[in-house]
């Protein structure tokens, strides 16, 4: 039988939610009590897939919160209680990350584990900011300390490698880079601070250790410093902090789900950082009777139209729960609105009869196939429950067709927002917004409002972006203005034109 009295240390790795490592991941989803320390990147607890009892334990500038012995009690007290669980550290739990005293302590209580390594920041974070730690020619070694307890440092030996990485080390700088010079390295030596390497919110700051020591001041903790020739090559690898929306926080409302949003992966792939915030909860419809009805009637329509992925999803839900398959859309033609939608359908392994070339209701209804024929088509629409359009169904029936409307889900506000979103807002730290749908731009109104911030005026220096005319008719309506729309109106479209707008700010 597995001993379930085990703690899983984790390292998050040097910077951004992208280099967790697979079993890092699949501990943290599992974990039940998760004990994190400071510096980790500002969304990492949405990787977490249950409920869980989180425990900060970090220390910042010196200071601890929570002292080490506390630590270390708090992780054998749940241990011993048959919890799952995770110790987070920040970069690799092995280097400066006291790991061997938390062992140390597991052990004398018996108690079993197991560490998941994680990259540290003294190694990558100069990677992230196009520093090679080593060259055939200019670096062929290096050497990596702590900016504390600086006399035990054998300062004689440290100042004649070629590179030295220092973490924790800028409020102690002054006096580091006079030892240095003291002890042999150039004054024209060159220095780079780091912050938040890997991460979209990374800054750079070259100088040389000669500038350090007539008073010029470095990047605040967190930092990662790096001293040497080295730090020059930055003009030629620069890479990590080169898209052209890094360094912009961009808002991005959506549905509560967890699967991954590809809007949020096309932003940060132009190096954006993007806080999501729930604005939509789906869930099943209050009745699935019209539905599951018109499934077990499926051989009398000639038409099934499906205009969004939930739409797609809750349909074969149901079908499955009648005991049927695709077969059983033999005979029936598939029309759909919009690539996610017809993508969500093609991985049940069916391809649409037809998808308007707009991404919108009113296309498909302008180039509807043969529809001086609809007379008599019989058509199944699954839908939102309420607060839809009726456009789609008012402009089938206006052609002749018989539409039955069957609720497939329903599409609710949330409660609240994450507190941490309206103090970005508040703060003005937020430089764009994006909305999918107009339930999207009401629904954060709702919100913000319910918080008590005024959307509008939150929003005043934000750029507004739309994902197609309906949604920018709903923005206007409530922001008076909107400032970016998608074209055609997909998700990664919707990211493009946001470059495309800050280009020519």
């Amino acid at each position: 039988m597995e001993n379930t009295e085990k703690v899983s240390f984790i390292g998050a790795g040097p910077g951004g939610l992208n280099y967790w490592t697979e079993r890092g991941l699949e501990l943290l989803r599992g974990a039940e009590v998760i004990l994190y320390d400071d510096l980790m990147e500002v969304d990492w607890h949405k990787l977490i897939a249950r409920e869980a009892l989180l425990v900060p334990v970090g220390k910042r500038g010196g200071k601890e919160a929570v002292t080490q012995q506390e630590i270390n009690q708090l992780l054998i007290e749940y241990a011993q209680k048959s919890y799952k669980v995770v110790r987070l550290k920040a970069g690799s739990p092995w280097l400066f990350g006291r790991l061997a005293e938390e062992l140390d302590a597991l052990l004398a209580a018996g108690l079993s584990f197991e560490v998941v390594p994680g990259i540290s920041s003294a190694l990558e974070a100069l990677g992230f900011a196009g520093i090679p730690l080593t060259t055939k020619k200019e670096s062929r070694c290096f050497g990596v300390f702590s900016g504390h307890d600086l006399d035990l440092i054998p300062w004689s030996g440290m100042a004649q490698l070629d590179t030295l990485v220092i973490l924790m080390g800028t409020r102690n700088l002054p006096t580091i880079a006079q030892r240095l010079v003291q002890y042999g390295k150039a004054a024209t030596t060159p220095l780079a601070a780091i912050q938040w390497g890997g991460t979209s919110r990374q800054k750079v700051q070259t100088t040389t250790l000669g500038a350090i020591l007539q008073g010029e001041k470095v990047l605040d903790s967190p930092a990662t410093l790096v001293i040497g020739s080295v730090v020059g090559a930055r003009k030629q690898y620069q890479w990590f902090d080169q898209g052209p929306l890094f360094g912009q926080q961009i808002l991005v409302t959506r549905a509560v789900t967890g699967e991954k949003d590809s809007l949020t992966q096309a932003l940060r792939s132009y190096g954006a950082l993007v806080l999501e915030m729930p604005v939509l909860e789906i869930s099943a419809p209050s009745s699935w009777e019209v539905l599951d009805q018109a499934i077990q009637d499926l051989k009398s329509f000639h038409w099934l139209i499906l205009t969004s992925a939930q739409g797609v999803h809750y349909f074969f839900e149901r079908l499955q729960a009648a005991g049927l398959d695709s077969r059983a859309l033999g005979g029936v033609h598939i029309a759909v609105v919009g690539q996610k939608t017809a993508e969500s359908l093609q991985r049940k392994g069916i391809m649409p009869d037809f998808i308007p070339q707009a991404f919108v209701a009113d296309a498909l209804l302008q180039e509807f196939p043969n529809r001086e024929q609809l007379t008599d088509q019989k058509i199944l629409f699954p839908r939102v429950e309420s607060g839809g359009r009726e456009v789609l169904t008012e402009g089938l029936r206006a052609m002749g067709a018989e539409v039955v409307e069957a609720p497939a889900y329903q599409s609710r506000c949330p409660k609240k927002v994450a507190p941490e979103i309206i103090q970005e807002l508040s703060a003005g730290r937020v430089q764009a917004v994006t909305f999918t749908s107009s339930k999207t731009v009401r629904h954060f109104c709702h919100l913000c409002t319910q918080a008590g911030l005024d959307p509008a005026l939150s929003l005043q220096s934000v750029t507004i972006a739309s994902i197609g005319p309906q949604t920018s008719k709903t923005c206007q309506e409530l922001f008076g203005r909107v400032d970016v729309e998608a074209n055609p109106y997909t998700m990664e479209a919707l990211a493009h034109a946001l470059v495309a707008f800050q280009e020519k700010v």
